[in-house]
């Protein structure tokens, strides 16, 4: 369905049943709402009611221009307007990737809105904020985040149908491919860069602690974030707070490992 909020238009695709728990789905790049369908059984059968959102960039009618317009306080009041025009008080969220940047923004500046919090790939920004500037390590695993802020990462993410975006997302198979097609629709890929283009340090800095219910998954073999981001999330989470680490998975967790995915998802809603 269409939802409109704030100027914008978001394609948003429910499931599950309609008297269920709500919760809302956040993707990363470059993926879409699709990087959930391999857990929304699981949790439609445990009586969830769905909600994963195409977020700015995305949705097509949700592009606006200005690469400031990513800045990450944009998508995370777009979740709220979302949650809004859906009728929905409190959700609980998962996010991977910039999906999980959104909801650790929710968490902490929304606590009202968010019932739990499952967080997947992506520290807490202040602990990745740590990392980085002590971690040169980890600098190095950001190192392609000058690339994607460039001004000719759309040719080359483009290039040869896609061939670098199939390559960076090798280990889900030919779903890879689902996303690199669709990020040759107008606008799209560069709105979904801008998110690169228009994060600072200042943006993770200002992100206070968390104190709702809160599960970090992190796999460890996930090339972009290290070890020390994962476990300097625990400085910046009070109250019910579970590191939950995968073995032997890469990035894209929700499509690398739907199962164990869905079941630290339930056991934090508490279904």
């Amino acid at each position: 369905m269409e939802i409109k909020a704030r100027g914008l238009t978001f394609d948003v695709y429910e499931g599950g049943p309609a008297d269920g728990d709500p919760v809302l789905l956040l993707h990363g790049f470059p993926q879409d709402h699709r990087e959930f369908d391999l857990i929304l059984p699981r949790l439609h059968a445990a009586g969830l009611r769905t909600y994963a959102l195409d977020q700015r960039g995305y949705s097509a009618g949700a592009r606006p221009a200005a690469v400031e317009d990513y800045r990450l306080n944009e998508p995370t009041a777009d979740a709220v307007a979302v949650l809004d025009a859906l009728g929905v008080q409190r959700a609980h969220v998962i996010g991977h990737d910039w999906g999980a940047q959104v909801g650790w923004l929710l968490a902490a500046h929304h606590p009202d809105r968010v019932r739990t919090l499952t967080a997947v790939s992506v520290p807490h920004p202040r602990g990745l904020a740590v990392s980085l500037r002590n971690q040169p390590s980890q600098r190095l695993r950001f190192a392609y985040m000058k690339v994607f802020q460039s001004r000719f990462a759309e040719r080359l993410l483009l290039a040869r149908d896609g061939e670098v975006l199939k390559r960076m997302m090798r280990p889900i198979g030919a779903r890879a491919g689902r996303y690199a097609s669709a990020m040759a629709e107008p606008g799209r890929l560069t709105g979904a860069l801008n998110w690169y283009r228009a994060l600072s340090g200042r943006q993770l800095a200002g992100v206070g602690k968390i104190t709702v219910p809160t599960t970090y998954v992190w796999s460890d073999r996930d090339p972009v974030v290290g070890r020390s981001a994962a476990l300097a999330t625990r400085t910046w989470a009070e109250g019910d707070y579970r590191l939950v680490v995968l073995r032997g998975v890469g990035h894209w967790v929700p499509e690398e490992a739907p199962d164990a995915l869905a079941d630290v998802a339930l056991a934090r809603i508490g279904v």
